[in-house]
């Protein structure tokens, strides 16, 4: 048998539903922002990464013998662990963009391991070294007398090449070179490769990387996400407790549910022309204004290549940290071109002048359109 429902109860119903409805809104929305603020390791030479590209594994063999990789983003959180008996791995500095910058880690103390850096950072931490072209990767002997070196035996490097006046080693065909400016020893090598989970095992890769990163019991790992330029103070967010954050949040999605309810109720939202339309290409213009001004070509050049590869690596089927031989070879077969051709476009090095650089960019279209079209 039925129990009728009366009219109070609906009414009941209907004043409950709502407010039911809300906590559940905001219940799903923060189990939302918790699952997309949870930091996920991953990314090419991330310490914490699993991947092909990350370099976890290295960090594991190291912490196995006694030596603690600590990773940092920033350079505040540099500044907070470096130490004069600790080794600065500048895992990422293809995202090291501000001179000023450059100049305040210089003054970290400690030993230093600058993976593939390019020009403008060679200048502010290795004066005196000279970048040359890129050399394809492959099993190279040590053809040196460096300790590190020897001990490893072949190993599969690359990359850029570099030269400097009185080097204390330069193995491998100059992908890997050594020298003591100011009574502190620094390391550059042209590709950081051999460090990752998926070329670790390969030939002598993973006693090259434990012997040139294990030197100390503690290494700082320096690998930024995102470019870097004069840090900002701490914002009122990063200032404020977290459950103050998750209030704040929670009042916002209230008033929101609560404006769209009203808003339902008054009528459709009327839509107005702005008088202003901005262009997406200002902005584009006003930052190449900027790189010419301060002829920073080896900058607009990275850029151009940087985001050429984002955009057409996903459309090749391969994942983000895949080796510049797997990128060039997949391109090659795509568009049918000469693959040294493509590794001089994609990887050489930064232009000289402004005509090199428009070619450059014509160049890096071109590519893209062919793998786009094809």
């Amino acid at each position: 048998m039925s129990v009728p429902t009366t009219p109070r109860i609906r009414d009941r119903w209907r004043t409950w539903r709502g407010v039911l409805g809300t906590l559940l809104l905001i219940t799903a929305f923060a189990v939302l922002m918790v699952g997309v603020s949870t930091p996920r390791p991953g990314g090419y030479l991330d310490a914490e990464g699993t991947g092909p590209g990350g370099t976890r594994a290295l960090a594991e063999i190291l912490a196995d013998q006694g030596v603690r990789v600590e990773q940092v983003r920033t350079l505040a959180e540099a500044r907070s662990i470096a130490t004069p008996d600790s080794l600065v791995v500048l895992a990422r500095p293809e995202y090291l963009m501000d001179d000023d910058l450059l100049d305040r880690i210089d003054e970290l103390p400690g030993d230093r391991l600058l993976i593939a850096p390019f020009a403008t950072v060679l200048d502010e931490l290795a004066p005196g070294v000279t970048e040359g072209s890129y050399e394809e990767i492959h099993s190279r002997e040590p053809g040196c007398g460096m300790r590190e070196a020897v001990q490893a035996g072949n190993a599969r490097m690359g990359g850029s090449y570099y030269q400097v006046t009185g080097p204390d080693a330069r193995c491998y065909g100059g992908t890997l070179i050594r020298f003591r400016p100011n009574g502190r020893t620094t390391t550059i090598v042209g590709s950081g490769e051999f460090l990752t989970n998926g070329r670790l095992i390969e030939d002598g890769n993973a006693a090259l990387a434990v012997n040139l990163v294990g030197t100390r019991t503690h290494v700082t790992w320096f690998a930024p996400r995102i470019p870097l330029g004069n840090e900002p103070p701490a914002t009122l967010e990063e200032l404020l407790p977290e459950q103050l954050t998750w209030l704040v949040w929670t009042l916002i999605v209230a008033v929101g549910l609560i404006a769209i309810a009203q808003g339902r109720r008054l009528g459709p939202v009327v839509t107005e022309k702005l008088p202003v339309i901005v262009r997406a290409a200002e902005t584009a213009e006003g930052r190449g204004r900027l790189y010419r001004a301060r002829r920073a070509r080896d900058r607009a050049g990275h850029a151009l290549r940087a985001a050429t590869l984002d955009r057409i690596v996903p459309r090749l089927g391969l994942a983000p940290g895949s080796a510049a031989d797997t990128i060039v070879s997949a391109i090659a077969v795509r568009i049918g071109q000469d693959a040294g051709q493509i590794r001089s476009i994609l990887y050489g090095p930064a232009p000289a002048d402004d005509a090199q650089l428009v070619a450059l960019a014509r160049h890096l279209d071109t590519i893209e359109r062919q793998v786009r079209d094809s």
